[in-house]
């Protein structure tokens, strides 16, 4: 038995070495000849998982270490009854914590007041929901943009995206990237979408860099239409538009989610994932415990909006992120992979600010 690993995935070295024989690889040497006799593929969204890749492979069994699917081709795998999985809503604590770090670093730059600001959030999925819910509890107006989910549900709660467009004084997209099916996410954030924008709002995409029209949102930073970006993902990564990483306010090279809490999540889940699929005995298997975080002492007197970003950037600097990227913008790739994962704030304190 084979199983070909992803060598930038933390906490699984040594874990599958008594049941099978473990290649770790980098991503760019996952090929098809590395993977031709492979029973399994532990991968990263840089492996796409395709016909190019799989045709003519062993290949039984896909665990994605990420939330995403995009780059798994599902069917595809449905015709070669190839079974997959990803890692669904690991890292929505770290994405929680750089959206919350963007809007507030953002907030605090041009002087804006959240409390009774209207935040539109499109994709109310794992990490949706939890940016719902710290909007409320700064004092914002969520509106809440997800046509799968209300063509599921029956719509109650939610609302369309021209009304974000004409409400919103923060926009922040959390979909999940689909290019085909009634409800398509790719560039929806187009030029009309843009052209749409009533009230200057900060622009704020961790989701993947094709849900916004790239040259759309810079032609809007230009004339104001929207009046800060904060982009952790962008179109043709790992190339970055220099234009767009001039015209953003905050860039960052796709780490939204790499925090050691949401890592180990994941590879927690891909490895489990991979026992029940092979019969292993490692479906209760976790990775080492990670050391207890401080908590900083927030002085109670500041206003709730300066508690919580000093809180955040306790464990968060988000602008430190941006000038890495600044200084080597052709080297996005190196960052990604060479990223000192952060720590998240322990949930429990949130509410307590």
């Amino acid at each position: 038995m084979k199983i070909v690993i992803d060598s930038k995935i933390p906490f699984v070295r040594g874990v599958f070495e008594p049941y099978a024989n473990v290649e770790y690889l980098d991503a760019a040497d996952i090929t098809p000849s590395a993977v031709r006799f492979a029973d399994a593929l532990i991968v990263r969204t840089r492996t796409p998982c395709s016909a190019a890749l799989l045709d003519g492979a062993r290949v039984r069994f896909i665990a994605s270490a990420t939330i995403g699917a995009d780059h798994i081709d599902a069917d595809f795998c449905r015709s070669r009854n190839i079974a997959w999985t990803n890692a669904a809503g690991c890292n929505a604590g770290a994405v929680l914590q750089y959206t919350a770090a963007a809007l507030l670093t953002a907030a605090r730059r041009r002087n804006i007041v959240l409390h009774g600001k209207t935040i539109g959030i499109v994709g109310v999925g794992n990490v949706g929901r939890r940016v719902a819910e710290f909007a409320r509890s700064m004092g914002m107006l969520p509106l809440l943009c997800d046509p799968p989910r209300a063509e599921a549900e029956g719509g109650g709660g939610f609302v369309p995206l021209h009304q974000i467009a004409e409400q919103a004084h923060v926009i922040t997209l959390h979909p999940a990237l689909t290019r085909t099916g009634r409800h398509p996410s790719f560039r929806l954030a187009d030029a009309e979408f843009f052209a749409r924008l009533a009230l200057r709002p900060v622009f704020i995409n961790t989701s993947r860099g094709e849900t916004a029209d790239e040259g759309a949102l810079r032609r809007a930073l230009l004339c104001g239409r929207v009046s800060a970006a904060v982009l952790d993902v962008w179109e043709n990564e790992p190339c970055i538009n220099a234009d767009t990483l001039r015209l953003a306010d905050i860039g960052t090279p796709h780490i939204a989610g790499y925090s050691a809490e949401g890592k180990a999540r994941a590879s927690q889940m891909a490895v489990r994932a991979v026992a029940r699929f092979l019969g292993l005995p490692l479906e209760q298997w976790r990775p080492p415990a990670l050391p207890p975080v401080a908590v900083p002492a927030i002085d109670r007197s500041l206003p709730l909006q300066e508690r919580m970003y000093r809180f955040v950037r306790h464990f968060y600097n988000i602008e430190a992120d941006d000038a890495a990227l600044r200084s080597s913008p052709h080297d996005s790739e190196r960052l990604r992979s060479q990223y000192v994962l952060r720590r998240e704030a322990p949930a429990t304190q949130w509410c307590k600010m």
